[in-house]
């Protein structure tokens, strides 16, 4: 009997840019099954219609990225506990008329960085630097590997005491101490690990940053990934160690097809092989 083909997409705007189609067509070669992956671009206003479009088309769950991790949060009718936390969703599953919302930005990048940067996130300290979305999704995975701070920090100091008053019970109940700090006024310090999680990057704007935050022993890790940033740069003349955010994208989406299929991929030889791109 043939094995129905299941279909999926990654939804957002601008959308031409994802990698998502190739790293999902990839874990299915590898695993074995039969999936078809498409990215659809979604106008602003119209992410709810599109989703229910794609339903009444058989979609069986969809990627979500920006602009509309909030509205996917919102539409779904189940959250996953990080999801939940987050108040953002970046995969959707619909199973049994219900849209089932997860968040897998912060477990993509606590495993790039335990497993594939071979970081140890216990007892250190880190810098945080955000306030939007990427943020929110990833901060519930890092507190729950008991660092011994994490400090938030954001041109809008206002945004991260929200995120601040909104994580404190999940952080207290890690022994974390979060902080929030006004970026120009980071301490004379460095940290362990300083995380970019602003848009800067895309459009390569300098941060106004103390580089006293970078040390030869620290690594500076940009969300974004496929350029050299200037945050990068940066970390990297005060000798830093540096990492992009393409190992994070892959193991997100490891974990987002792990949801889908139960079935775990293998995914440090894509992330070599996406690097060569």
């Amino acid at each position: 009997m043939t094995e129905l083909k299941k279909h999926f997409a990654v939804i957002g705007n601008p959308i031409h840019h994802s990698l998502s189609p190739q790293i999902h067509r990839a874990f299915a070669k590898e695993t074995g099954l039969h999936i078809e992956y498409e990215a659809i671009l979604s106008p602003p206003d119209e992410f709810k219609n599109t989703i229910h479009k794609l339903i009444a088309q058989k979609l069986n769950g969809a990627n979500v990225t920006l602009p509309f991790k909030k509205e996917a949060y919102k539409l779904a009718s189940q959250h996953s506990n990080h999801a939940k936390i987050a108040e953002a969703v970046n995969t959707l599953e619909f199973k049994d008329d219900q849209i089932i919302g997860h968040n897998t930005d912060g477990i993509g990048l606590v495993r790039d960085l335990e497993q594939n940067l071979n970081i140890n996130l216990k007892s250190k300290r880190i810098l945080l630097i955000g306030a939007g979305g990427a943020a929110e999704g990833v901060i519930c995975s890092l507190l729950e590997k008991e660092p011994s701070e994490l400090t938030l920090t954001n041109r809008t100091i206002e945004k991260s005491h929200v995120i601040q008053n909104k994580m404190d019970v999940h952080a207290k109940s890690f022994n974390v101490n979060l902080n929030v700090i006004e970026i120009a006024r980071l301490p004379h310090q460095y940290f362990d690990l300083i995380i970019n999680a602003t848009s800067t990057s895309l459009n390569n704007t300098d941060l106004p940053i103390n580089h006293k935050v970078f040390h030869k022993s620290s690594l500076a890790y940009d969300m974004m990934y496929g350029k050299e940033t200037s945050f990068i740069r940066e970390a990297q003349s005060q000798g830093s160690k540096t990492s992009d955010g393409l190992g994070m994208l892959v193991e997100q989406a490891a974990e987002a097809f792990f949801i889908w299929h139960h079935i775990k991929p293998k995914t440090k030889s894509l992330i070599e092989s996406l690097r060569t791109l």
